[in-house]
């Protein structure tokens, strides 16, 4: 049992139940790992609060009554509130808070069992692509600590890639699971909008976050996505009313018979995705790096090889998701960071003359800037004169953006093409210039808009040795088919198996 902090999820709940292992022996040995904090992956650690929940799997599996991922650590993004540890969501402005309640994602994964290592690490209030913006510090890369992880959710993204957690909790604004578990070689899934609950999580963009599980496999991410969602109807307005479901019984399905009347799955691929733009990364181009669309394009070789059929197909308006994303997104942002005002919870000016002037110093001083930044882009397309202009336009863009997504599933069953167009980048490479990080989004953003299910796994390294991740979308309620997809792939390419030198 040397390496239990290799194992995945699926692993590590069956050796615990099958009591081959004891669950506070699992717990302390990730606890071990996590000393000195590498990569600045963690903003809280309780020992002794893992340590009891430890103790309180190690009961229910010895009195027959353990949950179905008892026993099994996870992590969990510091925009869940909990009670037994802080929630700062990355910002100076809830430095300290700690919440009466945990969030609805947060309570049903220990339901299930899990044991809670710890809060991670991202960027601030999950507005970014970097993991940079944090104001307790940047995440590093385990696999070159030179390199960001990916944002907001890198804390997650890394802990898992460095074997510090088996498993994290991340949530997905405009690409924040995928984005992170690509650039860490590890796999993440959001989920349809609404499959979730919202309740507890420190909302960036209403209509856009979503919570999702970041793991090793698609087979773990299957098992906490079935833990994880469900109807919260009384504390979520925007929760689905669709019963849960057992995300992994369609793993095994072979793709000849995945697809529409158990035909062979049928992938489509928007050929401007895989495009090589000269002088890349410069300009906003919607093409990838050479290296990252040769991995893409050997994973859809692999998955043919197993049956599914890839097509081409077009996507006519996803290349205004990034202008449509950044209203719609800033736009509710500074509604939402509205309460952050000083006056009932979070930081507050320790001098000020009245109560304008605390408002004021308050959020100068709690806020970093690229959330100013965000709050001011959104006020400004709000306000009057420009909301019509501005606003209304994005929405309807949105919808049209969406609505090519179904012209799309008319002709195949998922989509796929790169997460990013290009592996992770330098440290500070791209702090100065807010527009370069923006369009590193580009792939990601337009499934984000349209609310549908969508995932990262990785095929690969791209530019220097760094990982590469596969974007799969779905149409909405078909998570069982991407992680079907997903795992098909891993049963013969074990990418997801490698992992940084640092975690061996």
């Amino acid at each position: 049992m040397d390496k239990l902090h290799n194992l995945g999820v699926a692993e590590l709940a069956a050796l615990l139940k099958y009591k081959e292992v004891s669950a506070v022996e699992v717990a302390t040995r990730f606890l071990a790992r996590l000393g000195g904090n590498p990569h600045n992956a963690f903003l809280d650690i309780n020992s002794e609060v893992t340590l009891a929940q430890a103790r309180e799997s190690d009961a229910k599996l010895a009195a027959g009554t353990a949950g179905p991922l008892e026993g099994v650590p996870i992590a969990h993004k510091d925009v869940f509130v909990t009670k037994d540890l802080a929630t700062t969501a990355g910002s100076r402005m809830l430095s300290g808070y700690r919440s009466p309640f945990d969030a609805t994602v947060v309570a049903r994964l220990r339901q299930a069992g899990m044991v809670t290592l710890g809060k991670l690490n991202c960027d601030e209030f999950a507005m970014g692509s970097a993991n940079e913006n944090s104001a307790y510090g940047a995440v590093s890369n385990p696999w070159n600590t030179a390199h960001v992880p990916g944002g907001s959710s890198g804390g997650s993204a890394a802990a898992v890639a460095a074997r510090l957690t088996p498993a994290a909790t991340g949530t997905d604004t405009g690409g924040s699971i995928r984005q992170p578990a690509a650039f860490c070689g590890i796999t993440g899934i959001k989920p349809t909008y609404g499959r979730a609950s919202r309740y507890g999580m420190v909302a960036y963009a209403s209509s856009l976050d979503q919570a999702g599980p970041m793991a090793r496999s698609a087979e773990d991410c299957a098992l906490l996505l079935s833990a994880m969602c469900g109807p919260d109807l009384d504390r979520d307005s925007t929760s689905l009313d669709v019963a849960t479901e057992d995300f992994s019984r369609d793993l095994s399905r072979p793709l000849a018979r995945a697809g529409k009347d158990g035909g062979a799955l049928k992938i489509g691929v928007p050929s401007s995705w895989l495009a090589i733009e000269q002088g890349f990364p410069s300009g906003n181009v919607d093409g990838c790096s050479p290296k990252v669309r040769d991995a893409i394009k050997d994973a859809l070789h692999r998955l043919e090889v197993e049956g599914a059929e890839v097509i081409p197909i077009e996507l006519r308006n996803t290349g205004l998701a990034i202008p449509v994303y950044y209203i719609v997104a800033c736009a509710e942002a500074s509604s939402n960071l509205s309460r952050f005002d000083g006056v009932k919870f979070g930081h507050r000016a320790a001098d000020f003359a009245d109560l304008t002037d605390m408002y004021k110093k308050t959020r100068a001083q709690g806020f970093g800037q690229e959330v100013k930044r965000r709050i001011m882009t959104g006020s400004y397309v709000l306000s009057h004169g420009y909301y019509d202009a501005y606003y209304l336009q994005a929405q309807k863009i949105r919808r049209m953006i969406a609505d090519d997504f179904q012209g799309a599933f008319a002709q195949c069953d998922v989509i796929a093409g790169p997460v990013a167009p290009t592996t992770a980048w330098k440290l500070g490479d791209k702090a100065d210039d807010p527009v370069a990080s923006y369009l590193a989004d580009i792939f990601t953003l337009p499934a984000s808009l349209a609310g549908l299910p969508c995932m990262s796994l990785p095929v690969g390294l791209g530019e220097g040795g760094m990982p590469v991740g596969l974007q799969l979308i779905g149409n909405y309620l078909q998570e069982a088919k991407l992680l079907n997809v997903a795992h098909q792939y891993q049963l013969k390419i074990k990418h997801h198996e490698q992992q940084p030198g640092a975690a061996a």
